[in-house]
């Protein structure tokens, strides 16, 4: 793959970084890999298997190289949208093909449901939003709690409360956040508060994330083809069921990936995945569009 061009882009209330990565092949479309709060270096080992193809990745607001300058808290998927809106006619390529996970899902559903234009297939990769599931008061609730548990508590209890939900079989009871959790020394988490409160994922996007409802007929109008996407591993989880209750809404099959939630890593973040086989599948999903 040819060197890395590391950009720079002023957006409303953040200076994003943004890396491009020259394709060798024929493909003049960039593929843009889009996670959130996961910032670009979750995507190293999927982006080695497109080399022939453009590859844009990037850092959310708020996470990595790319800093904030509003000074707000939390972040909603509107002004994800609008940055991803303002990196892709930076790129200056026209429609682009997108392969989005977990929030960046979600953030990429609100960009092409305001600029469908600028998106010519969409893999949306477990979305987790609480607002299609049919446990959807219970699971707003219960996202609601990770956040609050975090404010009150600090990162290790609010990571506890994260896996919890995150790896719950089938709907959540009301009582969800009755418990009871583990402490978070059984995951290797300290267990006193350090009192910082800026975690990317349980602070800033939690709850604008999980609170996002798609705009299913603008998403049903736009040119955008739209392909949802959830882990074999996955089936069961609040995000895979998230990602089969919008398939079935926009009326469109669920495209089954190899592996789980983070089915495309090869070793960041100390997981594993199965980027090989979850690489073919994307190739094919955005090969039949």
């Amino acid at each position: 793959m040819a060197e890395t061009d590391t950009r720079t882009l002023d957006t409303v209330g953040a200076t994003l970084r943004y890396d491009v990565r020259p394709g060798t092949g024929t493909d003049e479309r960039p593929l843009l890999l889009i996670g959130s709060p996961m910032d670009a270096t979750g995507f190293t080992t999927l982006a080695s298997h497109f080399a022939d193809r453009t590859v844009v990745t990037y850092d959310p607001r708020g996470v990595g190289r790319s800093e904030r300058t509003d000074g707000a808290a939390e972040t909603l998927p509107e002004e994800h949208a609008d940055d991803l809106a303002r990196l892709i006619e930076a790129l200056g390529a026209g429609p682009v093909d997108v392969f989005a996970s977990s929030g960046g899902a979600v953030n990429s559903l609100a960009l092409v449901a305001r600029r469908g234009d600028l998106v010519h297939t969409l893999v949306a990769h477990e979305p987790p939003t609480a607002q299609v599931v049919e446990d959807r008061e219970a699971a707003l609730a219960a996202c609601a709690d990770v956040h609050a548990t975090y404010l009150r508590d600090g990162w290790g209890a609010g990571m506890v409360r994260f896996i919890a939900l995150t790896s719950h079989q089938g709907p959540l009871p009301a009582d969800w956040s009755d418990g009871p959790f583990p402490g978070p020394e059984t995951f290797g988490f300290p267990s006193e508060d350090d009192g910082s409160r800026g975690d990317p994922l349980l602070g800033q996007n939690m709850r604008g994330c999980t609170s996002y409802r798609p705009d299913v007929p603008a998403l049903s109008a736009a040119p955008t083809r739209i392909v949802v996407a959830a882990g074999e591993e996955s089936e069961g989880q609040f995000a895979a069921r998230a990602a089969a209750a919008l398939a079935e809404a926009l009326g469109t099959p669920l495209a089954v990936f190899p592996s789980h939630h983070g089915g495309f890593l090869g070793g960041e973040f100390g997981q594993q995945g199965a980027p090989e086989e979850f690489a073919k599948a994307l190739r094919s999903a955005l090969a039949e569009g």
